[in-house]
């Protein structure tokens, strides 16, 4: 248990480690207010670095935090820093455009958000599996390729190419998409879900001699709509993270960002709490510098949310704690009256 002057000693170094990127010293915590003589402060630094909570640079007599000291400060030290007004306006200003569907907002929340930090931001909407299916069909490109357009009852428009199955004609495709349309349109995702592989294959094979490849390539395409897709934003800001970073790692690094999968086992599961981890309990070895602050929102009849932030463990967390929280309700805001505006024309 630490004593209340190491508490404010650890919190300051955070603070102004956070801020300027520099190891703090005895003198700079005593003109922070540490009443205390410089020989006490560097025991008092000295006993922080024996718990493991602080680190001594080889390059001065400051102290830098470790791990375990910027988990002891989110865990007990943290107070949320009031967002500039400023900042809130321009984020409701991001926010006030026109949107056509769930999907631009979702992208457009983790742009703002990695604008407004430098860091790089991750959004994924609300759940999807209660929606219906309203819209199926399908676009030639060529004799061989077909645009596959999905669209849902609550905004959500997937569209996705895919290759046709070379026993299989376009007049043939139509008419399956027509099959399918008039036994799916109007039904909860998870039936049709269901029905795509129960009853469909039953009817198609009472019209057509070979569905040999068809049913994949539906199943391909209806599927799309069942993936939490992650919006990314600043991909490019994982470069200023670390300066020591090599090629290689960066490459790594961003084919990482680039794979859905990764991208979802990443975010935490939705307890509508703002959650922050650091270094390894992140999970992956290239994300070891790294924290996330993560925060879930929630829209009455749609549904959970999230909106998390991805920067270096030096991150101003109180600063980003507060800015978070803000956006995300400023978020649930833009999409329960986007959902609203569904609902008035309907």
């Amino acid at each position: 248990m630490l004593t209340e002057r190491q508490e404010n000693i650890l919190r300051l170094i955070i603070q102004n480690y956070t801020n300027l990127g520099q190891p703090v010293g005895s003198k700079k915590l005593m003109e922070d207010g540490i009443e205390a003589s410089s020989a006490t402060i560097r025991n008092e630094m000295k006993t922080l670095e024996d718990y493991g909570l602080l680190a001594k640079t080889h390059s001065s007599s400051g102290r830098v935090p470790s791990m375990t000291g910027y988990r002891y400060y989110v865990d007990h030290l943290l107070t949320p820093s009031k967002v500039d007004s400023g900042e809130v306006a321009l984020i409701r200003q991001s926010f006030g455009k026109e949107f056509h569907e769930i999907n631009e907002i979702i992208q457009q929340s983790a742009n703002i958000l990695s604008t407004l930090t430098s860091y790089t931001a991750l959004s994924l909407g609300p759940d999807v599996k209660d929606r219906r299916l309203t819209g199926f069909r399908i676009v030639p490109l060529n004799n061989r390729q077909i645009i596959a357009i999905i669209v849902t009852d609550k905004g959500n428009v997937e569209s996705q190419i895919f290759s046709i199955p070379k026993n299989l004609s376009s007049e043939d495709l139509e008419k399956m998409v027509r099959i399918i349309n008039d036994k799916l349109i109007g039904q909860p995702l998870m039936n049709v879900y269901h029905r795509l592989r129960t009853e469909i294959p039953m009817i198609l094979h009472k019209y057509f001699q070979t569905t040999d490849g068809v049913l994949d390539l539906f199943d391909g395409m209806l599927n799309h709509i069942f993936e939490e897709k992650v919006f990314v934003g600043g991909r490019m800001n994982l470069l200023n993270f670390e300066h020591s970073q090599d090629v290689e790692q960066f490459k790594s690094m961003y084919s990482f960002m680039k794979n859905s999968e990764n991208l979802n086992q990443l975010l935490a599961p939705r307890d509508g709490a703002i959650q922050i981890r650091i270094g390894t309990e992140l999970g992956d070895n290239l994300l070891n510098n790294m924290s996330m602050i993560q925060a879930s929102y929630d829209i009455e009849g749609h549904g959970k949310g999230t909106i998390a932030l991805l920067g270096p463990t030096s991150m101003p967390y109180s600063k980003m704690f507060g800015l978070i929280d803000v956006f995300r309700q400023e978020l649930a805001l833009t999409l329960a009256n986007y959902y609203r505006s569904l609902d008035s024309d309907n």
